[in-house]
């Protein structure tokens, strides 16, 4: 695509407007962006996230919370790389595998705000590769929900979840079956 101030570069900052509903995009060259103006108003993903993390800050002062004067702040280190978490904030980037674990209460909230409400990814399983991956990942959950169950003296409901369980196991044993 072709910058639309200029006509001679290709257009590599794309922007899109929108006022009172209506719509507008310009695509323009890095230069051009410059001389006009378009990136004074950008902000980075680093920003983006920084926002994200300060999440638990501004939670912490709507609750009355907040590290007064006399407190002074506590830092969460990671014991490996030695990252806090502001720097952590700051940056961006984890220092090393053991930090997820070491900010790992600061985090939740922020994937729960990100992943509307979930902590935990899934992913997804290709129809075509994952052929009984869907069986055995169901199978999966209704054993620990059976787990609950028994736990809760649930007994009842635990015996159609065992009964669900073996049909599924069964299911899944027809489909190995079938393919070798």
């Amino acid at each position: 695509m072709e910058c639309q101030e200029c006509h001679q570069r290709p257009a590599t900052v794309h922007l899109t407007k929108v006022i009172n509903g209506d719509k507008t995009e310009i695509h323009v060259c890095e230069q051009c962006a410059k001389e006009k103006g378009y990136g004074e108003t950008s902000f980075s993903l680093n920003d983006l996230l920084s926002g994200l993390f300060n999440f638990d800050h501004a939670t912490s002062i709507s609750s009355g919370t907040a590290p007064t004067s006399t407190q002074p702040a506590k830092q969460v280190q990671c014991p490996k790389c030695g990252l806090t978490y502001q720097e952590f904030a700051r940056i961006g980037k984890f220092g090393c595998a053991e930090c997820y674990k070491t900010f790992d209460e600061k985090l939740n909230p922020i994937f729960r705000r990100v992943h509307s409400g979930n902590t935990q990814h899934n992913g997804k399983i290709p129809k075509r590769a994952g052929d009984n991956l869907h069986l055995r990942k169901e199978i999966e959950q209704k054993k620990h929900e059976l787990h609950q169950l028994i736990d809760r003296e649930e007994f009842e409901e635990a015996a159609k979840v065992r009964d669900q369980i073996r049909k599924l196991e069964k299911q899944l044993d027809d489909e190995q079956g079938g393919d070798v």
